[in-house]
C-alpha cells in the first residue's frame, strides 16, 4: 500500500538530485572521464556508480521530511493526543513490536477525503507511518489494522533501503549511457563540413546529457514500478501474518468500495502514484501497485480457509 507513496516521492527527489549533480559536475568541471581523446569508459563507470548511489541515498535521507511537507502530515504528540489518536498509536506500536522493529515509527495524520496511508523513512529505526483522515473515517477498526500492518511490513522488510540500492544502480546506468550517447551526438553536431576535425561543445554536451537523463530515467521508473508491485504482494503477506489474513483481505475490499474517492488537492502524478492502491487507467508499466483483485486473490491462495 504505502510503498507507492514512497516510490513517487523518492523518484521525484532522486531525479532532482541527479539533475543537480550533473549541473554541478559541469559548473565545477568535475568530469574526469572526458579527455582530448574522448571518453574514458572506466573513469566514467566509476563516476556514474559513485554519484548514482549518492543521489539515491540523498533521496532516501530526505524521504521522511519531504513526505511530511508534501502531504501536510501532522505528527501525533502523545502528550496532546486525543483518545482516538492514542488508540492509533497503540495499534501501530503493537504491530511494530510484533514485527520486531527496534524503534516505534512516528505516527502522523493528514487531512484528505481519500482512503490512504503510507510509510516512509530511511531505516527501520527512523520511519513514519501516516494515515489520511478519510481512511480513519471510512474504515472499520479491523480494516485499519490491516492497512497499518501492511505499512509496518514495508518498514520491517526494509523496502526503502532495498529500493535505494536498486535506484542507485539505475542512476548509474542512466548517467553512464546518457553521457556516452550525448558525447557522440555532440561530436556529430560539432563536425565541420569543410574539415574532418570534430569538436564537442561543453554546453551543448551538458544540455544533451540533461535531456537524455530525463528520458532514460523514465525507463528506469518502469523497473522501480515493477519492483514496487512485487513488494506490495510481500507486504500484503506480512500484514496477514501480523494482523491476520481476514483483516488484510477486508482492508483491500474496503479499498475497492472507496476506489472512486479522490482528493483534488492531491491530483499531481507524483502524489497519485503514492496511493495505497493504484488506478486501473494508470499505464501498467508505471503502476506501482498490482490491481486490488490480484492482491486479494494472492492472499486467498495463501490462506484458502479464510
Amino acid at each position: 500500500m504505502g510503498l507507492a507513496k514512497r516510490v513517487a516521492l523518492f523518484l521525484g527527489v532522486n531525479i532532482l538530485v541527479i539533475a543537480v549533480i550533473s549541473f554541478l559536475s559541469y559548473i565545477f568541471n568535475l568530469q574526469p572521464y572526458l579527455s582530448q581523446n574522448g571518453l574514458n569508459y572506466g573513469s566514467l563507470a566509476i563516476f556514474c556508480l559513485l554519484w548514482g548511489m549518492v543521489g539515491a541515498f540523498v533521496s532516501l535521507l530526505l524521504s521522511k521530511v519531504m513526505a511530511k511537507w508534501m502531504m501536510g502530515v501532522k505528527v501525533i504528540d502523545p502528550n496532546l493526543a486525543t483518545s482516538s489518536e492514542l488508540s492509533l498509536m497503540q495499534t501501530i506500536h503493537n504491530l511494530a513490536k510484533k514485527a520486531g522493529l527496534p524503534v516505534m515509527p512516528e505516527v502522523g495524520i493528514y487531512e484528505s477525503p481519500e482512503v490512504n496511508a503510507f510509510a516512509t523513512g530511511p531505516s527501520r529505526k527512523n520511519s513514519l507511518v501516516a494515515v489520511s483522515s478519510g481512511l480513519l473515517d471510512r474504515m472499520r477498526n479491523d480494516e485499519v489494522e490491516g492497512v497499518l500492518a501492511h505499512e509496518i511490513s514495508h518498514i520491517a522488510n526494509g523496502d526503502m533501503v532495498t529500493m535505494t540500492l536498486l535506484q542507485g544502480i539505475i542512476n548509474a546506468f542512466v548517467m553512464f549511457f546518457a553521457r556516452i550517447l550525448a558525447f557522440f551526438i555532440a561530436r556529430a553536431f560539432g563536425r565541420r563540413e569543410d574539415s574532418e576535425s570534430e569538436s564537442v561543445s561543453p554546453l551543448f554536451y551538458q544540455l544533451t546529457v540533461f535531456v537524455l537523463e530525463m528520458v532514460f530515467m523514465v525507463f528506469g521508473m518502469m523497473v522501480v514500478a515493477a519492483f514496487s508491485r512485487a513488494r506490495e504482494f510481500r507486504a500484503d503477506a506480512g500484514s496477514a501474518r501480523l494482523a491476520g489474513p481476514q483483516k488484510m483481505i477486508s482492508a483491500l475490499q474496503a479499498l475497492q468500495r472507496t476506489y472512486q474517492i479522490q482528493d483534488p488537492t492531491h491530483e499531481q502524478p507524483s502524489v497519485q502514484t503514492f496511493k495505497i492502491s493504484g488506478r486501473s487507467n494508470f499505464i501498467k508499466l508505471f503502476a506501482s501497485h498490482p490491481p486490488l483483485e490480484q492482491r486479494i486473490d494472492a492472499l486467498r491462495r495463501l490462506y484458502p480457509n479464510v
